[in-house]
């Protein structure tokens, strides 16, 4: 069995507890315009250009075997709607202006780049957590990957935004000691309006999900013009309150760190030209659940 991986990211010290390897699993059932890993989207592997790194010393010309990437009255050209998404191209690409989003990769694989950084794990309380775009998508070998880490005696942490039929959940329950789960919007029409589904599955697996022996921690986007105010806040604060093992509630400010992404995948960026939110606004947002006993951290705390 075999995972669509886009990236293991060693050191990181956001997605859960101690210093992690998060492992991200292409493919996401969701659409939020906001997203700052647009890589992560879509199924299947991808070729990126970061065109700014592109030194012209024309391998890539040379080895593709249909044609797309070529000059074109003397411009450098790639042809997405030919590409095959071999990855022969990123694999010469010295300068790494070409690189392949998405690799098939087996659980013991993933194993052999986690297992490097134990000893960090070990002294931080830290451990793996699997991400995405939506891990549960890939369930199967998702547990599949978080049981070779239980049986190593790492702390697992699953980060997910809900969206998938509770039997994925089932799948990873035994072998996941804490889950990050994502909450956009409070509203059912609003929630489809922003990320191109309802809300209504997402709530209802949390509900399930608060009630099992697993801790949680709520991770809120804070996005302009979508959820940065008080009343919003609000709204999500009265569906929290009534679940158990709720450990925290993280606020995620928007940033703007995916925009070269969606160039490099000649993707349209929908928040282009929006700006993360003051700190006195995150501040006003926290307050909200503060002020009701709720643990909270917020952007990089």
């Amino acid at each position: 069995m075999k995972g669509l991986i886009f990236n293991i990211q060693r050191f990181s010290i956001h997605d859960g507890p101690g210093i992690r390897t998060t492992v991200f699993f292409k493919g996401c059932s969701l659409r939020c315009f906001w997203c700052h890993n647009p890589e992560s989207i879509h199924p299947h592997p991808q070729i990126q250009l970061f065109l700014q790194k592109c030194i012209g010393c024309g391998k890539c010309f040379e080895i593709c075997p249909v044609g797309a990437h070529c000059m074109i009255d003397g411009e450098r050209v790639f042809l997405r709607e030919l590409c095959r998404n071999c990855g022969k191209c990123a694999e010469i690409c010295y300068a790494d202006a070409l690189v392949l989003a998405g690799k098939w990769l087996t659980a013991r694989e993933v194993m052999d780049e986690v297992e490097k950084d134990k000893p960090f794990y070990e002294n931080s309380d830290g451990g793996v957590t699997i991400s995405g775009g939506e891990p549960l998508l890939q369930a199967d070998f998702a547990r599949a990957l978080l049981e070779e880490c239980k049986k190593e005696g790492l702390h697992t942490v699953v980060d997910t935004a809900g969206n998938v039929p509770w039997e994925a959940f089932e799948k990873v329950l035994p072998f996941t000691d804490l889950f990050l789960y994502d909450l956009k919007a409070a509203d059912e029409e609003f929630h489809r309006q922003v990320t191109g589904a309802g809300n209504a599955r997402i709530l209802d697996n949390l509900k399930k999900l608060a009630n099992s022996d697993k801790n949680i921690w709520i991770r809120i986007p804070i996005i302009p013009g979508v959820n940065d105010k008080v009343e919003e806040m609000e709204k999500l604060l009265m569906i929290i309150k009534e679940l158990k093992q709720i450990e925290y509630v993280e606020l995620l400010p928007f940033h703007r760190l995916g925009e070269g992404k969606y160039t490099s995948l000649d993707m349209e960026n929908l928040a282009k030209g929006y700006e993360p939110p003051r700190d006195d606004l995150m501040n006003r947002l926290a307050k909200v659940f503060i002020d009701k006993g709720i643990r909270v951290k917020k952007g990089n705390e």
